[in-house]
């Protein structure tokens, strides 16, 4: 090869060494050029964007790009998408954008986020980074969503946690979390109030079960605070904490949720024993007035009651099995309709009414015997307040119906 030859692919050589961190970025980038966050976006105003979210940023520190992976999308459009999401079964998919656009977003929308940058090895980094984008394949990006134990924060926690070598959940697990499935939902949809009771009445027991701090990074907020209490080998013989900085990018500008649940068994109480004085006035003074909110109670049993009984037995929502508040509500309520309809010409109750009325006060006194048992009893004590008094007071007006 001739001297100016040589000197040519030296000129080329060289310009490609210079091009190529121009056009190096994330998803070729060496372990030690990716620097890992995690970015916790605060709860939104949409029912859906109570929870909060969170991603995993991606940073090439050679190139400048950024790119957050977040496992929270859906698409309302998707062939049989209601009917999937009613059985419980619905699926969620795993996508990546631009920190820039994608934190746009909630800013705009008056939502706080906050990035934790971690301290992960270039091996670790790397090792997520082709994770991510394997799960980003089309083949792999869809997966069956679950409010508590498969969602788009328990997804961001796996990868991490799978990254690290297990420290995240060694860690967190020895951890108590601060409260359960049911009060962090309350909590956080307390700003719905009708919605708030339609999904404490259709939980059941396994949303009173104790958590440890790992089960209870379900929510983003939780995670954002639990991983703080994470330290990790750093390299040396010692540990060093696994978050080594956290910025807050831009504040919350909405209402933000209570610090603790509500408290429901006094304002279901007091409805309860409102709706039952109405009931027993009603029938002394209004008969027609007594049948319309009777019947009203009644149609609300039975229709709640056939609703839970729906999701144990025919969908996949096990947070909503073996709901106790069946005994409070079900389908018996529907037999004694036709008695209260009769009330008004003073026409005693069928038998089959009768028989219905007197199982549904022996499951109160059940659903009442359970609290007294040793173990995780669902805490439905609200939902007993207002139904006692309201069944009490059906009976005895049914049962003065008789004396006529």
């Amino acid at each position: 090869m001739t001297k100016a030859g040589r000197l040519l692919l030296t000129a080329l050589a060289i310009l490609c060494c210079a091009l190529l961190p121009a056009h190096a970025g994330v998803t070729d980038a060496p372990g030690e050029n990716l620097e890992i966050s995690l970015i916790t976006y605060g709860p939104g105003e949409i029912y859906w964007e109570r929870f909060g979210h969170d991603a995993i940023e991606l940073r090439d520190t050679t190139s400048g790009e950024e790119v957050d992976f977040n496992y929270g999308v859906f698409n309302f459009d998707e062939k049989n998408f209601f009917f999937n999401f009613a059985r419980g079964q619905m699926h969620y998919l795993i996508d990546a954008e631009p920190t820039t656009d994608e934190e746009n977003f909630y800013v705009q929308a008056g939502r706080s986020v906050t990035k934790q940058k971690l301290a992960l090895t270039p091996q670790q980094a790397a090792a997520l980074r082709d994770f991510l984008f394997w799960n980003l394949r089309p083949e792999n990006a869809t997966y069956n969503y679950d409010y508590y134990i498969d969602n788009c924060t328990t997804r961001v926690r796996d990868a991490l946690d799978h990254a690290l070598g297990g420290v995240i959940k060694a860690r967190l697990t020895k951890l108590p979390g601060g409260m359960t499935y049911r009060q962090q939902t309350v909590r956080l949809m307390s700003a719905q109030p009708w919605l708030m009771l339609i999904l404490d009445l259709g939980l059941g027991p396994y949303a009173d079960q104790p958590l440890n701090a790992w089960q209870e990074s379900f929510l983003p907020e939780e995670l954002q605070k639990n991983i703080r209490n994470v330290t990790i080998a750093n390299g040396n013989e010692g540990t060093q904490p696994l978050v080594q900085s956290e910025t807050l990018l831009s504040p919350n500008r909405l209402a933000a949720p209570p610090a603790t649940p509500p408290d429901l068994r006094i304002p279901l109480g007091i409805a309860g024993l409102l709706f039952a004085t109405l009931i027993v006035v009603t029938w002394l003074r209004a008969r027609p007035i007594y049948i319309a909110l009777a019947s009203l109670f009644l149609l609300f049993a039975g229709i709640a009651g056939l609703l839970m009984l729906t999701l144990w037995t025919l969908t996949a929502h096990h947070s909503a099995w073996a709901n106790a508040n069946l005994l409070l509500f079900n389908p018996l309520a529907f037999l004694p309709m036709c008695s209260i309809w009769q009330a008004r010409r003073n026409i005693a109750p069928s038998r089959p009414a009768n028989g219905a009325l007197l199982l549904q006060l022996i499951a109160l006194l059940l659903a009442l015997l359970m609290h007294l048992l040793p173990g995780v009893v669902q805490q439905n004590q609200p939902w007993i307040l207002f139904a006692l008094p309201c069944w009490l007071a059906l009976a005895w007006t049914l049962r003065q119906t008789k004396r006529f």
